[in-house]
């Protein structure tokens, strides 16, 4: 079963409603209130490196790390380091050693620095001691620097600008997901910094992006949207496998992710195994917080990343049993539950109820992967 290569790339950027990420002045225009600095600041928090491109160190000068204490806490009560790991991509090694994004803080590794081949040795003689140097190839390859990533660990992957590395990973279709702030006010500056610079974009109107998520915080609202191939299935199918990144670890478990959808595009509502207790199965937990009485039910889909359990030891009610007491009609699903606790008959038992359902294998590597604990038990 082929492994996923890459980790989940998110970006966030914050704009005016005229689509500016600053004004022209030298300082740094804030465009994100309170309430919208607390849901990047979770967003940070639940990834594995933070992105920046080398002009966004120069101009913003940004810490890259998690501002509320609570945060930290949960990183280190989950194993992980208290900060993510701090990363940018520069063509020219040309960035003062002083930046906030060199300083050493308690729970931080050092900060990586990928470079073009050509800038590598100015790189190595000047932050050396401050951060580590990768060759990135030349030129600076985004791709090289998320593949080498992954094979670092970093699986989970969140890119916070500037515009020209924004515009290349959006070109490339490195990105899996985009959480965009609009602040309620214009720039209009015809020289300011704009999100979207011009580029061979993938996504147009005929694979329009999947709207996953609207927030009103303030005056601010945070749009967040699915990106990648495939469509709505395939994108929130993809979403479903990262949220089960989620789950507290167990190598007697599998580790699974569920989102109900609206037939409309509407979240209903997610759970993971493990979220509320122990015994926990993503799709009851996602099930659990919806109202039976929502009409909406009818015609959700239900985006599992394994096959809903069809039999069970840990409890008598089974995912399958769940899913049709609650009258959603369609299922998708990426991995096949291989046979370690039980035979794994739930796809069989939801079409012989009458409902769709739609397995999509290619992505079953990526729900694989994220189980490898589990996977390493002896075959029952």
């Amino acid at each position: 079963m082929p492994l996923p290569n890459r980790p989940y790339v998110l970006i966030s950027c914050a704009m005016s409603v005229d689509g500016r990420i600053d004004d022209t002045s030298p300082e740094r225009l804030v465009l994100s209130g309170p309430a919208d600095l607390a849901r990047v600041d979770e967003l940070r928090a639940s990834c594995d490196a933070i992105v920046v491109g080398a002009n966004t160190i120069r101009r913003d000068d940004p810490r890259l790390l998690i501002r509320d204490p609570e945060l930290r806490i949960r990183r280190r009560a989950a194993g992980r380091s208290e900060h993510p790991v701090r990363v940018t991509l520069t063509s020219t090694g040309d960035l003062d050693p002083g930046r906030r994004f060199f300083a050493a803080a308690p729970g931080a590794a050092r900060p990586l620095i990928y470079c073009a081949s050509p800038a590598v040795a100015v790189a190595q003689a000047r932050f050396g001691p401050l951060a580590g140097i990768i060759d990135a190839g030349e030129p600076g390859s985004v791709r090289f620097m998320l593949d080498d990533l992954y094979l670092k660990g970093c699986h989970r992957i969140l890119v916070e600008g500037g515009a020209m590395l924004l515009r290349d990973i959006l070109v490339e279709g490195l990105a899996d997901e985009l959480q965009l702030a609009v602040a309620p006010f214009f720039v209009g500056e015809e020289g300011a910094p704009r999100f979207a610079l011009p580029g061979a974009y993938p996504a147009g109107p005929a694979d329009p992006m999947t709207l996953a998520g609207v927030r009103r915080l303030g005056g601010v609202v945070a749009l967040r949207y699915l990106l990648g191939p495939g469509g709505d299935d395939r994108r929130f199918l993809r979403a479903a496998i990262e949220l089960s990144r989620q789950c507290p670890p167990s190598d007697t478990a599998f580790a699974v992710g569920a989102i109900v959808v609206a037939a409309a595009g509407d979240v209903m509502a997610t759970g993971f195994s493990r979220e509320q207790e122990p015994q926990d199965h993503a799709e009851e937990v996602a099930l659990r917080k919806l109202d039976p009485a929502d009409p909406r039910l009818a015609t959700a889909t239900i985006y599992s990343s394994l096959v809903p359990c069809g039999d069970r030891a840990s409890r008598p009610v089974t995912c399958v049993e769940h899913i049709l007491a609650a009258g959603i009609g369609r299922v998708v699903f990426a991995w096949r539950e291989p046979p370690i606790f039980t035979e794994g008959r739930g796809a069989e038992q939801l079409r012989a109820a009458g409902l769709t359902v739609v397995e999509i294998p290619e992505l079953a590597g990526a729900a694989a992967a994220v189980n490898a604990p589990v996977l390493g038990r002896p075959s029952s």
